[in-house]
């Protein structure tokens, strides 16, 4: 087998294991969730940030940078914002998130 097969192959296995992963984290954060306020933030913290950790390096695996994933959910925030979606109209999650990842910049 050649150096660049085994590359592919290698980084096919990642992918799939990140895609796993983030099932399973999604599943956990479900799991929660269903547990009501008895639930400690740091397990609810660690699923939502391992989640977007995952997604983050599955972007990159794919052929996307860090940069990219952020300047898309940008412009999706700012679109959600313009239209007035429903969560953005009754607490301006959309523009606090916007505005946290502009702060990054």
């Amino acid at each position: 087998m050649d150096k660049e097969n085994f590359n592919i192959m290698y980084n096919v296995k990642i992918v799939e294991g990140l895609k796993a992963d983030l099932l399973c984290i999604i599943g956990d954060f479900f799991k929660l969730l269903t547990k009501g306020s008895n639930v400690a933030k740091e397990s609810v913290l660690d699923c939502i940030s391992g989640a977007i950790i995952i997604l983050y390096l599955l972007a990159e695996r794919l052929g996307y940078s860090h940069t990219a994933v952020d300047e898309t959910m940008k412009k999706k925030l700012k679109i959600g914002i313009i239209e007035e979606d429903k969560i953005e109209l009754q607490g301006k999650d959309l523009t606090k998130l916007y505005n946290h990842l502009k702060e990054k910049d």
